[in-house]
């Protein structure tokens, strides 16, 4: 019995041993650990991780006027899908048909599911927004079609100035560009003192024909929601588009990509990652230079920053397209905003997490995957011919990646920094009952909805 034990001792002992001196260490984790640290501008590589969806005092760039409460988050995640709002219509085929979310579809990422989202004057869904496709009752001018890809709704709470011209927002990248305000009235907006979210969903409320009130908040049962999410605003002033803003902004602070395996790597799960995504990694942070403007947790950049890539636009890309060409201001970018010509033809740097399932890429969607985005970047050569060598960035130049660095990249860009569980922030339905985020016959019909 003795001799069993001490046996028994020898090979727990021995077990243990060579558990400890062979536990495997990859160095891979200490080199991209030690990466973050220089890249960071906090010299900490936690700078990247992203906040917990329900933790609203975590949550940056919040606007004063409007701080987020869990009654405004509820609001605005109702209210952003919610059909009932579709009131003002071009033709009234199209009443109660669309929604905020109909070209911000959570399964594809909160994008549109095409090149081009179509709110009013649309009919379909396909299986993900793909199938979407303009009513042949509208004309292409009658359509509320958006000038440039959409960008997604998310990790929006790491944005100051909204669109990818950044005209919306009172402050940060738009101090000083007063003078330009009034070039419409929608953009005169920014003279109430708002971040970017609040001022550019109150504009996208009117742009999109939606139609917030006390009557339509009684009709539809939100009433008591907007009671509760704003009880120190006058009741007067309680139920409008504006306050409907704030809740929908309330709502984008939370829809956060805290779920990837990147976010999951750094808040300590090391196996989170391949070893080939890590490899991508230390390539996006070192070699390739992308963290050089994608800098903030939600990788863009803060502040906001615009370059110019050279690539083409909406309506130069072979796709049917409606209200946009080129004199359209949204293809100029910055400058379209500004009338400043050192601004012309920049774009806002994006943020970069679910971009997938996206299947359009840049500003005009030139681009349909995320190999031939790192490709356009490697070579380093502007595809657009109309847009001056002088505006061009210069860092857009050859960046000297092998074809498994390429592949390396966008592995880790495809895989590492993709949620896959976004339609955590979509409700089961609205208060109304409607189907969403499309309501007409053809969308009832492909989405399953009755």
């Amino acid at each position: 019995m003795k001799k069993t034990f001490t046996v028994f001792l020898l090979l727990a002992s021995t077990s243990y041993f060579l558990s400890c001196v062979h536990e495997p260490v990859n160095l891979l984790d200490d080199s991209l650990e030690a990466l973050l640290n220089q890249r960071s501008v906090t010299g900490y590589y936690d700078h990247f991780i992203l906040p917990e969806s329900d933790n609203y005092a975590a949550l940056p760039n919040q606007d004063v006027k409007n701080p987020v409460t869990a009654a405004k988050v509820e609001l605005g995640r109702l209210l952003f899908y919610e059909t009932g709002l579709g009131l003002e219509p071009k033709y009234s085929v199209s009443k109660v048909a669309y929604s905020c979310s109909s070209c911000h579809i959570p399964q594809r990422s909160f994008t549109a599911g095409r090149f081009q989202g179509i709110a009013d004057g649309a009919l379909g869904f396909g299986e993900s927004g793909e199938g979407r496709t303009k009513n042949p009752l509208y004309t292409g001018d009658d359509v509320d079609a958006q000038g440039a890809r959409p960008l997604p709704v998310i990790n929006t709470t790491f944005l100051t100035n909204a669109l990818w011209a950044g005209s919306f927002g009172s402050f940060s990248v738009n101090t000083g560009t007063e003078s330009v305000w009034h070039q419409d009235t929608l953009v005169e907006i920014n003279f109430k003192e708002l971040q970017g979210l609040e001022a550019n969903n109150a504009r996208a409320l009117t742009v999109h024909r939606q139609v917030v009130n006390k009557a339509v908040c009684d009709s539809l049962g939100y009433t008591v929601m907007f009671d509760a999410a704003f009880p120190d605003i006058p009741a007067s002033e309680r139920y409008n588009r504006q306050t409907a803003a704030f809740a929908i902004a309330a709502y984008f602070r939370t829809i956060l990509t805290n779920q990837a395996p990147f976010q999951q790597w750094l808040k300590g799960e090391k196996t989170a990652m391949t070893d080939q995504q890590k490899k991508g990694a230390l390539l996006f942070f070192g070699k390739a230079g992308c963290v050089s403007c994608h800098n903030s947790p939600s990788l863009n950049t803060l502040p906001h920053k615009f370059f110019s890539l050279g690539v083409k636009n909406l309506y130069q890309t072979g796709h049917e397209v409606f209200r946009t060409g080129p004199a359209d201001k949204r293809n100029f970018g910055r400058g379209g905003f500004t009338g400043q010509p050192e601004d012309m033809h920049k774009f806002k740097v994006p943020q970069l997490y679910n971009l997938k399932n996206v299947g359009f890429y840049f500003h005009g969607a030139s681009k349909n995957s995320l190999r031939e985005v790192v490709e356009y970047f490697n070579a380093g050569i502007p595809e657009n011919p109309d847009v001056p060598v002088g505006q061009i960035a210069p860092q857009f130049r050859p960046l000297g990646l092998t074809e498994e660095e390429v592949t390396d990249l966008v592995e880790f860009l495809e895989n590492s920094l993709f949620d896959p569980n976004m339609q955590r922030y979509a409700p089961v339905q609205t208060l109304s009952g409607l189907c969403f985020p499309n309501n007409d016959a053809l969308s009832r019909v492909e989405m399953g909805c009755k």
